[in-house]
């Protein structure tokens, strides 16, 4: 089979996994931290000392769902204060960095090449965004982060209902010796991904490894965290973990995809662009409730925290029955 653009669902039948219900402190816990975070109303616009407040906009605040409380609670076993502290530091990053205003015309030419792609997913209904460092095109640069975070959000705004996770691909394959980041880039992907991203990383697939890859692996395995580490694999064959029929001919899989610019780029801001809006539009008519249900805000067969008399955190959901598409 053949495609031009991202995939807008996971092959049939492959769905995530129903998360573990939580244990009476767990609840407590998560309790505990969304009766901190609701009354918020306002934060720092910078992480300088004496920043100028800001108010939380709606889509911030609707970021502080349920599910992303529980991944930094998991993120600091369980800590209130320090998953409290970490919330707000994202959020301050997350006005800092800029990841709302990054938009797919100011990224474009950093992926004109196609050495990012969101493409299919695994057999767990993570989405699966190859990083191909053998096309690329641009000089080490601020600007190569911005474009990582860009399609780390993309990825994400694609997933399907109850999966919190994505799978990287990096594919090493005729990759030149100078194609890798440099060690103090390396670090500073590394801290975006471990402090602002927790939970966020299913599984890394590292293939055709090249002696100065493992070099540069070896250097920064220090600053990895050993969570992270676990979720690491390398050479392993691909379709193991990733339908045949989602996964590049290149790879091992069966589809056929030839990177056109013209043709993907636009159709992965447009699925990603009516996902968020979907999602606004099922928080607005719930009341744009703090600690809202992921899985009903994706589309999932949840309902909304709002009209539940206690949040919990253990349904799951199928696909969602009425989603944009892409051209596949």
């Amino acid at each position: 089979m053949s495609a031009t653009g991202p995939f807008p669902h996971p092959a049939e039948g492959k769905q995530p996994a129903a998360p573990p219900a939580l244990t009476a402190d767990q609840q407590k816990k998560y309790d505990e931290l969304l009766t901190t975070v609701k009354p918020w109303s306002t934060l720092p616009k910078t992480s300088a000392k004496g920043a100028e407040e800001e108010a939380l906009s709606d889509p911030e605040r609707m970021w502080l769902t349920r599910e992303c409380l529980l991944r930094y609670l998991r993120a600091t076993k369980w800590n209130v204060p320090n998953a409290t502290q970490r919330l707000r530091d994202t959020l301050i990053w997350r006005r800092e960095y800029g990841t709302d205003r990054f938009t797919a015309d100011y990224i474009s030419e950093e992926n004109a090449t196609g050495k990012q792609v969101a493409l299919g997913y695994d057999n767990e209904g993570r989405p699966c965004l190859y990083l191909l460092p053998n096309k690329q095109n641009t000089k080490n640069s601020p600007k190569q982060v911005e474009h990582l975070v860009y399609m780390l959000e993309r990825t994400l705004d694609i997933t399907p209902p109850g999966q919190e996770t994505l799978a990287l691909l990096v594919d090493f394959r005729n990759s030149s010796a100078g194609s890798q980041p440099s060690i103090g880039t390396g670090r500073q992907v590394l801290s975006i991904l471990q402090n602002h991203y927790p939970e966020r990383l299913g599984r890394a697939f590292i293939t055709h490894l090249p002696w100065y890859v493992t070099t540069f692996l070896k250097l920064i395995s220090p600053f990895i965290d050993p969570v992270t580490k676990t979720k690491m694999r390398y050479n392993e064959p691909l379709t193991d973990h990733i339908p045949a029929a989602q996964l590049m001919k290149d790879t091992g899989g069966e589809v056929d995809f030839t990177y056109d610019h013209s043709v993907y780029w636009p159709a992965l801001a447009k699925l990603a662009e009516v996902r968020r809006r979907e999602r606004t539009e099922r928080w607005e008519k719930a009341g744009k409730v703090v600690g809202e249900s992921e899985i009903y805000l994706w589309g999932g067969e949840e309902r909304s925290v709002a009209a539940e008399p206690t949040p919990t955190a253990t349904a799951q959901a199928p696909q969602p029955t009425a989603e944009a598409t892409a051209t596949a």
